[in-house]
């Protein structure tokens, strides 16, 4: 076996490498149920992306000519052509979420924004270490911890690690239940941990749930005008659900929609992820990155949390603030799980659930605000 790797060339052993990848994607997705829906298209890409064959081949099946990989047709006219598809998503997400604990305790939309605090650390950080701008961007867009907002705004910008980022996201999206209680246990006690919230929903009427996604896309659109795509489709979807006169339309944006736009994403990402391309030390440093974007959110939404309580007679659990981050709803479950930990009788899932749900929104925000702050004349 030896004697047959070492007659093996530089290029064959990137392939292999991918071969090994796709088959770890794969398995988290089968066997682990990690984002199933993208990471095993993902992984079934990496490896199908990395078969040689002929131009000759290549040029009766897809006429296009020769070009490396045989899925890069597809990225052409899918995903490279058009914004439409990561857009899309957010439609399906919107139908998804119910703002109801959000509208009830607005004042959780600050936990939301706090905890996107990591994107711009790591932008920063990315600079420093010698990445372009337009790249630095789009990994710290992971720290959104929203995987169609990372497609998105690397896509717009151009960047040249489309499917390394689409990986780190999502599969630190996946390691939240794991990410997010080493990071909470760094900054917080025990004590904190075991502070107790009340939760007294007040009712919220059916006219400010249909009021809700119409306005938010109103502000958003003044605010940070690059983000109305990306509110208003997520906005858009929620209103389908609000309304309850669309329930058919409302399951297939749920689940149909979401599901198949997204299966078509992760097959299609993979075309950007060939061996020469993707094998390489920038790969690495993304991934690392990437860890270092959720950590970073996740502190500095506890963080801002005790900031708050120093102001406050009526102390706020710190792990809410972890909430704040757009992974819904594995967040808000961690939370709950932490704090029934340090406490059996502490109940914080809805509260958590608000700060997960305006992480959501914040999430998209950013992602708007970063491609507001690079340019394409920047590029």
């Amino acid at each position: 076996m030896s004697f047959l790797l070492a007659g093996l060339s530089a290029t064959t052993y990137k392939v292999l490498i991918m071969y090994i990848i796709g088959g770890v994607l794969i398995f988290l997705a089968v066997n682990r149920k990690m984002e199933p829906a993208l990471l095993l298209p993902l992984g079934f890409g990496a490896i199908l992306v990395n078969i040689p064959f002929s131009g000759a081949m290549h040029t009766t099946m897809i006429g296009i000519g020769e070009v490396n990989g045989i899925l890069q047709w597809l990225f052409e006219v899918g995903i490279e052509a058009s914004e439409a598809m990561p857009l899309l998503l957010f439609i399906g997400i919107g139908a998804m979420i119910d703002f109801g604990p959000l509208l009830a305790s607005p004042r959780l939309i600050l936990f939301g924004a706090a905890a996107q605090s990591g994107i711009f650390i790591t932008i920063s950080v990315a600079s420093l270490l010698g990445f372009p701008l337009r790249d630095a961007a789009s990994i710290g867009i992971i720290g959104a911890a929203d995987g169609p907002t990372s497609i998105l705004v690397s896509q717009v910008l151009g960047s040249s690690y489309v499917g390394a980022i689409a990986v780190a996201a999502y599969s630190y999206m996946a390691l939240v239940p794991i990410i997010q209680p080493f990071a909470i246990r760094l900054v917080t006690t025990k004590k904190e941990r075991k502070i107790r919230m009340t939760y007294h929903p007040d009712s919220v009427s059916r006219m400010t749930r249909l009021l809700f996604p119409i306005i938010v896309t109103l502000i958003s659109g003044y605010v940070a005008p690059a983000s109305v795509s990306l509110v208003g489709l997520l906005m858009f979807g929620n209103l389908i659900r609000e309304s309850r006169v669309l329930g058919t339309m409302t399951d297939t944006a749920q689940h149909v929609l979401a599901q198949l736009i997204t299966l078509l994403l992760g097959i299609t990402i993979a075309a950007s992820m060939q061996a020469e391309a993707f094998v390489r030390m920038e790969t690495l440093m993304i991934m690392v990155l990437g860890l270092l974007a959720f950590t970073f959110d996740t502190i500095a939404g506890v963080l801002f949390a005790k900031v708050l309580n120093l102001f406050s007679s009526q102390k706020v659990n710190p792990m809410i603030g972890a909430a704040g981050i757009s992974a819904f709803p594995m967040s808000a479950r961690v939370v709950q799980r932490m704090g029934q930990e340090a406490d059996s009788q502490n109940h914080l899932l809805m509260h958590a659930v608000g700060a997960n749900v305006s992480g959501q929104i914040a999430s998209v925000v950013a992602g708007g605000v970063v491609l507001a702050l690079v340019p394409p004349m920047l590029l």
